[in-house]
């Protein structure tokens, strides 16, 4: 096995589905590398996001990125989207055990 890449975090954002191409411009322009989008259902706050019709329906993105793109990224989003929107972030500490594709 290859060395694993250490110091790369996860950035988890969960979102309302209307947000999507939005957020992945911003993903884009503000650092990250690339991302991943999935679709997403649950309660929260917002009440239950069951995604049986586009309203209601949310998407989660993950970023693998270092530190200093996840800050920038997450500051972006809390000064432009988490008043007005359904939307969470949680960073997570990842190992990439194939480096030489994200990096």
């Amino acid at each position: 096995m290859k060395a694993i890449t250490p110091h790369r975090k996860l950035l988890s954002i969960v979102c309302e589905a209307c947000l999507e191409s939005r957020v992945a411009h911003d993903l884009g322009a503000l650092g990250a590398s690339g991302y991943t989008v999935i679709d997403a259902r649950g309660q929260g706050a917002h009440g239950t996001r069951d995604g049986i019709w586009p309203p209601s329906a949310n998407v989660r993105f993950e970023v693998i990125c270092d530190m200093a793109t996840a800050e920038v990224i997450s500051t972006y989003l809390h000064d432009n989207y988490y008043q007005h929107y359904g939307m969470i972030s949680y960073l997570s500490d990842v190992q990439v055990l194939r480096p030489e594709k994200f990096f």
